[in-house]
């Protein structure tokens, strides 16, 4: 079965087994916990459900693998002819979630 689900502010299309990386989540190493899908599907997209605004019932079941820092996104900026130059960066809290069950 294939669900989307919104953690984060953003949507993720996920099945059982799959590893995402979402926004840093308040949630320690190896803890389990479950929300409501959005959309539910089967693999085919034979039957699907759409929540208003989540599918009553459905139940995606994740765990906690890593709280980490993303890559370094280097910002620069300049203006020309002014001798002005900026250079900083910014690495992203995350956190991999695995996807124990799909319902």
């Amino acid at each position: 079965m294939l669900a989307v689900i919104e953690l984060g502010w953003n949507q993720f299309t996920v099945k059982a087994g799959d590893v995402i990386d979402v926004k840093r989540q308040d949630k320690e190493v190896n803890d389990v916990f479950s929300m409501e899908a959005l959309l539910v599907s089967d693999a085919e997209g034979k039957s699907t459900k759409v929540g208003t605004p989540t599918v009553s019932g459905s139940k995606i079941e994740f765990k906690v693998v890593e709280q980490f820092k993303g890559e370094k996104v280097r910002v620069f900026k300049k203006k020309s002819k002014k001798r002005y130059t900026r250079n900083t960066g910014f690495r992203a809290h995350l956190t991999k979630l695995e996807v124990l069950s799909v319902a």
